[in-house]
């Protein structure tokens, strides 16, 4: 299937508006603070309140 694809001089879908040759950093290699751990921890706690909270509401436990 890539056979089939010209090849092109310049890769216009990667142009999004930052800078090509810097290193490459992803959310989990960000600094992050005890707040958003803090609020990360909160919003688990409530999906799991979610998951396993309404099912035995509905059972009656």
């Amino acid at each position: 299937m890539a056979d089939d694809t010209p090849a092109a001089d310049h890769d216009s879908g990667a142009d999004v508006g930052h800078d090509l040759e810097a290193d490459r950093t992803t959310a989990p290699m960000s600094d992050y603070s005890s707040r958003a751990v803090a609020i990360g921890f909160v919003v688990m706690l409530i999906g799991i309140a979610v998951v396993f909270g309404v099912p035995l509401l509905t059972l009656g436990l």
